[in-house]
């Protein structure tokens, strides 16, 4: 089932309109509980309660207010939020080109697919291959719902993606954080754990590789109680010992990896096997000539 457009939009490149259609690249597939009443069975409906006043609050009784100190509100209608909304737009502008590697992926938030509308084919063509071979994407402006986002439009996979950013202001200062400066590796540390990572390394990212357990543990136990079949309890995870030492932990991990490697290599005798089969079959052919 081929999938479908959730919008559409026009890049404005220079003097050159894109239309395109957007298409939502990724979905999250983890599992969700409703609360229900232990009593009944059923399902609960959340309710608005005053805590001042003690009581249920509909809907139509609810204002929005903007916290500009603790406990102090200003309060704003929804005609005077509508009038700070700027006016929906179906175009992307972009701003300007700049090399992938200098966006920190920290900015991205969403993913969506782009592809050309009706009659964009060409131009859409020609934008993907000119960034793919400056290697350069872009920054745009997109006002949706109201309110201007910040988006990069990058080519991949031999089209376009564009992904909603974060503004400057809203990623929070790394240098606030601790990093451990203070710290003083050993002697030797630093290149055990670079053996280490090289034990660990891989030549290519395969998403494959990786599945929500979680999600699988609870979706086959939720099928098993869904035909009435019994649930047997799960024994705890052992938990794993906390080494202490530095070193040895480095030095355990790299053990570990070698025993693994170890088991997993192929055992010899299918091969000797073979060798004796080999030596047997110009005996079978003198025999056969007799």
């Amino acid at each position: 089932m081929p999938p479908h457009s959730m919008g559409s939009g026009t890049i404005s490149f220079g003097l050159v309109s894109i239309p395109v259609k957007m298409f939502t690249a990724a979905s999250g597939a983890g599992v969700s509980f409703n609360l229900l009443h232990e009593k009944c069975g059923n399902r609960i409906k959340q309710q608005q309660v005053c805590p001042v006043c003690n009581e249920v609050v509909d809907r139509t009784q609810l204002v929005r207010g903007f916290e500009f100190a603790k406990e102090q509100y200003v309060r704003f209608t929804e005609e005077e939020l509508k009038q700070l909304e700027q006016e929906n737009s179906k175009m992307i502008e972009i701003e300007e080109f700049v090399p992938l590697e200098q966006v920190d992926p920290i900015y991205y938030e969403k993913t969506f697919y782009l592809g050309p509308d009706a009659g964009g084919e060409k131009a859409y063509r020609l934008l993907a291959d000119a960034m793919t071979k400056t290697n350069r994407v872009a920054l745009a402006k997109f006002v949706m719902r109201g309110k201007e986002n910040l988006v990069l439009i990058r080519p991949a996979q031999g089209g376009l993606m564009l992904h909603s950013m974060f503004f400057g202001d809203e990623v929070r200062d790394f240098g606030e954080v601790d990093k451990g400066e203070s710290a003083k590796l050993k002697s030797g540390e630093l290149e055990l754990a670079e053996r280490l990572i090289d034990e660990l390394a891989s030549e290519k990212f395969d998403p494959a590789k990786y599945h929500d357990e979680y999600r699988d543990r609870v979706l086959e136990i939720v099928n098993m109680k869904v035909e009435g079949k019994q649930i047997t309890t799960l024994a705890p995870q052992a938990e794993r010992a906390q080494v202490i030492d530095l070193m040895d932990a480095l030095k355990q991990s790299l053990e570990e990896r070698g025993a693994r490697a170890g088991k997993a290599k192929p055992e010899r005798k299918p091969a000797a096997k073979a060798a004796r089969v080999a030596e047997a079959a110009p005996k079978r052919k003198t025999a056969s000539k007799r």
